[in-house]
């Protein structure tokens, strides 16, 4: 018999497995050029998506003390600084390569922890605070970045034509 925590770390990361494999999907159906455009007019490219989105979900590494980021070099241009700040990216290719393979450092993690270990504390909380706030764990930290996935996959899909 599942417990009831069990049970919420299955919903959560099916939601996550789902969100990843749906934008995972898009993105290799993209080509090169549709990603270098951007979704709406003044909005951003999906290259610049696909960046962020992979060093966010890098960034979870730390954050959920499962190792330290692939690739700390996207943090800078992709989470610190918007699209349009100048700054050189990667070619999409190599982004499509990060993507793939923080996902799956990500979800090779993630097979590994046990249920009770999602309600324990994030890298980014203090012993002090998460006493006072035990819903700062590091499922809350899944669950919002689930979110943020989603939000973005639906801004790639408009570059689907």
């Amino acid at each position: 018999m599942h417990t009831q925590e069990a049970l919420f770390v299955r919903l959560a990361l099916d939601a996550w497995n789902t969100q990843s494999s749906r934008t995972d999907k898009l993105i290799q159906s993209l080509s090169n050029e549709a990603l270098a455009v951007e979704t709406a007019p003044g909005r951003n490219s999906g290259t610049y998506l696909l960046g962020h989105l992979t060093a966010v979900h890098d960034a979870m590494l730390p954050l959920l003390e499962l190792g330290d980021t692939l690739y700390p070099q996207l943090a800078p241009v992709f989470i610190q600084n918007p699209d349009k700040s100048g700054l050189e990216k990667p070619e999409i290719n190599d982004l499509r390569l990060y993507w793939s393979l923080v996902q799956e450092r990500l979800a090779n993690q993630f097979n590994q922890l046990q249920p009770a270990d999602w309600f324990n504390k994030h890298a980014a909380i203090s012993r002090e605070d998460f006493l006072k706030e035990p819903h700062r764990n590091k499922l809350s930290v899944l669950i919002n970045r689930t979110n943020h996935m989603a939000y973005h996959l639906g801004q790639l899909a408009y570059l689907k034509k």
